[in-house]
């Protein structure tokens, strides 16, 4: 029993279920998160490496290349979002620019 609780209490808090102010977002990040919700996370887990359709996005600016192979630039990202790449859909129809600002903004958090 006084194991268990130890595993539990070392996995902390579900980052999915998290508000945004319990994540420690601003408002730009809170938007992006907003968009990440409609457009990304159902093929894109935020806070697992391992994904559904596309990969997990956990920490995803702090390796040095993106799964596609492009490094984990804004510019690659973004590009990667507005024209699409292998099975993922182009979203630039969908998202202003102001979205992607704030999606980028959004990611650097994970």
């Amino acid at each position: 029993m006084i194991l268990a609780t130890g595993l539990l209490s070392g996995c902390g808090k579900d980052q999915t279920l998290m508000s945004d102010a319990e994540l420690g977002l601003n408002t730009q990040q809170s938007r992006g998160r907003h968009v990440y919700k409609i457009y990304c996370l159902s093929c894109h887990p935020a806070y697992s490496s391992r994904g559904n359709k596309g990969p997990g996005l956990k920490n995803l600016y702090k390796k040095e290349y993106l799964p596609s192979g492009l490094t984990a630039t804004d510019e690659h990202v973004v590009q990667s979002i507005v024209h699409g790449r292998g099975m993922m859909p182009r979203f630039g129809d969908q998202l202003d620019q102001q979205d992607l600002t704030d999606l980028i903004a959004y990611l650097h958090t994970l």
